[in-house]
């Protein structure tokens, strides 16, 4: 049988580790508040805090919001503190920022909870490609925490992957 072909990508030993996987599923919402300012600009805070009480807040249940200001307004830190405690009983995750930095935070408190043990001594290879938006940082922080504990470390597909970690 010499003109067998042999799949050696499917016979090897190496790990692909998809980080769409873990992509976690929910509604992601921009929450922008230069509508609650003063032309655009200004917090007033009894005007803001009004808002803030009338607010349908549980619209924003088991969402993931980021609160952001799309203008150039200096924002107190109080004011997206308060908006964070009305999210609270119903966001799954609040951040300041866009929803990349939203993204980011999230892969990041995956990442920080996820148990590399089972990856140890093995070569590994972080799957490049994804359709859900994972985020760049969120590869950053996968190779950090698989790079104390893998054989070796590779990026793309099995077929072409890009070396960039192999232990001594």
């Amino acid at each position: 049988m010499k003109d067998e072909i042999i799949n050696r990508v499917a016979n090897s030993k190496l790990i692909t580790f998809d980080l769409e996987d873990y992509y976690p599923e929910g509604k992601r919402v921009l929450f922008d508040i230069k509508d609650w300012l003063f032309e655009g600009f200004v917090l007033r805070e009894k005007q803001f805090r009004t808002y803030v009480s009338e607010f349908d807040w549980p619209q924003y249940q088991d969402s993931y919001v980021a609160l952001t200001c799309s203008t150039d307004a200096i924002i107190p830190g109080w004011a997206y503190m308060l908006l964070s405690i009305q999210l609270q009983p119903y966001a799954k995750k609040i951040v300041i920022g866009s929803l990349l930095d939203l993204e980011t935070a999230l892969y990041q408190d995956i990442i920080n909870k996820l148990d590399v043990s089972e990856f140890k001594d093995k070569p590994v290879i972080i799957k490049g490609c994804s359709n859900k938006p994972v985020p760049q940082n969120a590869y950053l922080f996968l190779a950090n925490k698989l790079k104390p504990v893998v054989k070796s470390i590779m990026y793309g597909e099995a077929c072409s992957s890009v070396p960039l970690f192999k232990k001594k």
